[in-house]
């Protein structure tokens, strides 16, 4: 299928000049703006080949899809931004108009926006206004206490953020469908009721089925709890603080928030959320979202599952190697990527609503990127990863980690160590890979070894330059 679908990205691009950028923008270099972003101009400086990060920006500006907007973000600063013009249309408009789309154009963003209230679910926890996920969702809600049987009262937080509440729904096809469950969220006085009044097909939380009405209920519950506006608790506490000042977020109907869709959000702000992902809750050294919560957002509800709490999870195969990425998704091709081991964000909006196979073409964009790294492209790396060079910039103070592996290359010339951080790091995601230089620094280390290491740069690798044993962290108890 991937074949395929390069050739679907290159089609038609004689056709496409009246929308092509100018000459000068053809690789996506990004624009600069007073909004807080670092640029980066020299791809190879960000750990691109910059002649693949091109033919990537060339394909989203060729393609005969309707796609609009394409933003790369890596080690903190912006490598790749482009847009296009196209037709789009809000969730209420009848027919579709022609937008030209820029840096501060706002973007449906669909269901990416289930994705950000789980963020603010993890903040309203911090500050206790909400209860633990283990916590029966029908205790919260006195005024459903006829609907507390059928299986319907083991239904938890828990479930509703992974989308196993049991409960039958039916989102499945077209949103333009009139029988699609997600329509009467739009115009039900009592949205809990109407969710929560469907009989359970299944035991709670052991399948799961995709149902927007849980996190509008999960919204309303963020309201009550917080007494505040979802929007405005989502304004002082995520969107000041990182510096939004493009957003908005559409109401129903009835002029209530939805916290199921609704957000309206620019491309290089959807990259803030990436970013704030990838360095465990912390924007700009203040912590705005607890980084426990940022790692179970990002693991999975179950072993080998796609789903977290309200964030996906796949991955793609470059050059016979597995790259994972977690990811916000919302209907019509709006997509929030973010590559742990690759510390890379990108995001890409389109206006192909209700055509699954946008998501085909998104995640082979997804591909030509991480295929652009320096790690994957064959070349060197220029520069290291902030991970690295924290650790060199602090080389007195000792990190924790977990082994992953140990490994010679270059028939045995060369012995890598590869080591997992610790959550207590602040990139608790981050995969880091070391050159051994003296091979009695590991001697005795095995994978799954709990260690404190130092490592610095020395002739352009990430070398190690002191590492040992120390007693595994234990769960409540304080681990440094």
């Amino acid at each position: 299928m991937k074949p395929f679908i390069g050739l679907l990205l290159v089609l038609g691009a004689a056709a496409f000049s009246a929308d092509a950028a100018p000459a000068d923008r053809a690789c996506g270099t990004p624009l600069q703006a007073d909004d807080g972003w670092r640029t980066e101009s020299d791809a190879r400086l960000a750990g691109f080949d910059a002649e693949l990060l091109c033919e990537a920006a060339q394909d989203f500006l060729h393609s005969p899809r309707n796609l609009h907007g394409f933003v790369v973000e890596r080690h903190g600063r912006l490598v790749l931004e482009a847009y296009r013009a196209g037709p789009d249309r809000s969730t209420y408009a009848l027919w579709a108009s022609r937008t030209a789309f820029d840096k501060d154009q706002r973007h449906d963003v669909r269901s990416v926006t289930k994705s950000i209230v789980a963020l603010l679910w993890g903040i309203a926890e911090s500050e206790g206004a909400v209860p633990p996920l283990s916590t029966p969702v029908l205790d919260l809600l006195p005024a459903l206490a006829d609907l507390r049987h059928g299986g319907r009262e083991r239904i938890t937080v828990a479930d509703m953020l992974c989308m196993r509440s049991g409960l039958a729904w039916d989102e499945n096809g077209s949103y333009s469908r009139w029988d699609n469950d997600e329509k009467g969220l739009l115009w039900r006085g009592d949205r809990a009721r109407y969710v929560f009044e469907r009989p359970t097909s299944t035991s709670p939380g052991t399948h799961f089925n995709y149902n927007g009405g849980l996190t509008a209920v999960l919204g309303l519950l963020l309201e009550e709890k917080t007494r505040q506006d979802l929007a405005e608790f989502a304004r002082q506490r995520l969107f000041e603080p990182l510096g939004f000042q493009q957003w908005e977020w559409v109401a129903d109907l009835r002029g209530r928030t939805r916290a199921y869709t609704g957000l309206r959000l620019v491309p290089r702000d959807l990259a803030r959320i990436g970013r704030l992902m990838l360095d465990g809750g912390r924007w700009q050294g203040r912590q705005l979202v607890p980084q426990a919560w940022v790692r179970t957002m990002l693991s999975p509800c179950q072993a080998g599952g796609e789903y977290g709490h309200h964030w996906w999870h796949g991955s793609v195969q470059v050059r016979g190697q597995r790259v994972d990425w977690h990811a916000a998704m919302g209907n019509g091709g709006q997509r929030l990527f973010v590559v742990p081991s690759l510390d890379l964000v990108a995001v890409l909006t389109a206006g192909e609503y209700g055509d699954g196979s946008v998501g085909r073409v998104q995640q082979h964009l997804l591909h030509q990127v991480v295929a652009a790294t320096l790690e994957h492209a064959g070349g060197p790396a220029s520069t290291p990863a902030p991970a690295a060079a924290a650790v060199a910039q602090d080389s007195p103070v000792e990190t924790r980690a977990t082994v992953r592996s140990i490994t010679e290359e270059d028939g045995g010339k060369r012995m890598v160590v590869h080591l997992k951080l610790v959550p207590a790091s602040n990139l608790p995601f981050t995969t880091l890979r070391f050159r051994v230089r003296e091979p009695a620094l590991v001697a005795g280390l095995h994978a799954g070894a709990s260690v404190k290491f130092r490592a610095e740069r020395i002739d352009g690798e990430n070398t190690l330059v002191a590492i040992r044993s120390v007693p595994a962290c234990v769960r409540f108890q304080p681990c440094d």
